[in-house]
């Protein structure tokens, strides 16, 4: 019999189901509506994604399940989700009841990191921190095939760590939800891009609008993608100053834009403790897919995850 690999990918506005064999080839794959703020619906709808799936493929699978936010080793349950509807509930504890399986569940960054690092951009690099920068930042760590998690459940967390090395207009920063200020979610997200943009110009735009119109000469937006790329460089140099990884892989909407690869590792020398670095930064390989491949890959002997 083969072996089948199902991951889920719990989104804000989609939940994504896929099916892997043993060698990451793709068998299936469906999408549903989350079931907004509807904490019973969503279980129903991953409930039925999953039995629809095997019934499709004959045969059970193993199911991984990524998310917002994390399991807390404390309680069991659900925390720093995006999706508040989520939180403080036994999200896994619920799955495995109606699936009547083991159900394994982790960070949405967590498995976009893991999946890059089995067969992606980082695919045979010994340690990858993968990173989303899209609405919020996220961050996952992935050594030796498996991904982190750590004793508090927030191994990679670096978005809601301070900008380092701040220059005096950056000492307050502006507030996160996290309840901080200053985070680099406030200054790497979208949205605070976006903000930064209109505090520097009084100008409200998305960041492909800003990205656009730089290209095209536009001087006060070409400014905003250097200060972010800055910001970019030393948060990143931070990661490798602490993790030192292989490869460094960017994933969500912002991580489309080309000039990333290029100016980032040409900045960040300035911030890392060594006279030279070999960190690669690159582009994930499967895109939109890779937190649902990584949400399979949470079952089998390169993919197990050490956490709650």
């Amino acid at each position: 019999m083969r072996e089948v690999r199902i991951g889920v990918d719990l989104g804000g506005t989609e939940i994504e189901i896929i099916a892997l064999d043993e060698r990451g080839h793709e068998l299936l794959r469906r999408r549903v509506a989350t079931p907004g703020a509807d904490y019973r619906g969503t279980l129903a709808a991953i409930a039925g994604l999953v039995r629809d799936a095997e019934s499709s493929l004959g045969t059970p699978a193993s199911i991984g399940i990524g998310t917002p936010g994390t399991l807390s080793r404390a309680t069991g349950l659900l925390k720093n989700s995006n999706s508040a509807v989520l939180n403080g509930k036994p999200l896994r504890d619920d799955l495995e009841a109606m699936l009547g399986v083991p159900v394994r569940m982790a960070n949405d960054a967590n498995c976009f990191a893991l999946s890059e690092a089995i067969d992606g951009a980082g695919a045979l690099a010994h340690v990858v921190f993968g990173v989303i920068l899209g609405t919020g930042v996220g961050g996952g760590i992935v050594v030796g095939g498996r991904a982190l998690v750590g004793p508090n459940g927030i191994a990679g967390e670096w978005g809601h760590n301070p900008v380092p090395w701040p220059a005096p207009h950056e000492m307050l920063g502006p507030p996160c939800y996290c309840g901080k200020s200053g985070c680099i979610e406030t200054y790497l997200s979208g949205p605070g891009m976006s903000l930064d943009h209109r505090n520097a110009c009084g100008q409200t735009l998305p960041p492909a609008v800003i990205a656009r119109q730089a290209a095209a000469g536009d001087a006060a937006c070409e400014m905003t993608l250097q200060r972010y790329e800055d910001r970019l460089a030393r948060a990143l140099a931070q990661v490798v100053n602490v993790l030192d990884p292989d490869v460094i892989v960017l994933g969500g909407g912002l991580s489309n834009l080309d000039r990333w690869y290029e100016t980032v590792p040409r900045l960040w020398g300035a911030y890392v403790f060594s006279d030279r670095v070999d960190t690669k930064l690159v582009r994930n390989r499967h895109g939109d897919s890779s937190g649902v491949r990584g949400a399979a890959w949470l079952w089998g002997d390169q993919g197990m995850l050490a956490g709650p």
